[in-house]
Order: structure tokens, then C-alpha cells, then sequence
């Protein structure tokens, strides 16, 4: 699987992202990658963050409000 580009239309913290059965990967403009996976953020947050990073809008305020500290690792 490779990152898709977050297509957000404002400025955002969030550069890309990648969509697994149970999990999201997360990159940011500081290049640093997180992985949000059931267990660790809980199933309803991983797929809130799904739908918004589909949707292009929200997520890096969702992460900021909701699951900032709940990834499973800091990829890179």
C-alpha cells in the first residue's frame, strides 16, 4: 500500500495518509508518520479518521482533539 495525499483545501498538518482493514497510517508536514490502529485509538476513532481522510477535511483537528497520544507506533 502506498500514501494517499490528504486533499484538505486549507492549510493543514497533515500531508498523507494510508487506510489498512483496522488501522490508519498518518504522515505530517514535519514528515514524522504515526499508526492509529483499533487498539490502540479504539475502532469509532479509526474509522472517523478514515472517513475524514477520505473526505479530504477534519482530521488533523480530530487527531488533535480526540486521539493525539493514542497511536500504536511513531513509524518515522
Amino acid at each position: 500500500m502506498s500514501m494517499q495525499r490528504y486533499k484538505s483545501t486549507v492549510n493543514s498538518g497533515v500531508l498523507a495518509y494510508e487506510i489498512g482493514e483496522d488501522r490508519i497510517k498518518v504522515k505530517f508536514l514535519d514528515g514524522t508518520v504515526y499508526l492509529y490502529t483499533y487498539q490502540s485509538a479504539g475502532e469509532e476513532n479509526i474509522e472517523q479518521m478514515k472517513a475524514l481522510a477520505e473526505k479530504g477535511r477534519g482530521l488533523t483537528t480530530f487527531i488533535n482533539q480526540s486521539v493525539s497520544d493514542q497511536y500504536a507506533i511513531k513509524v518515522s
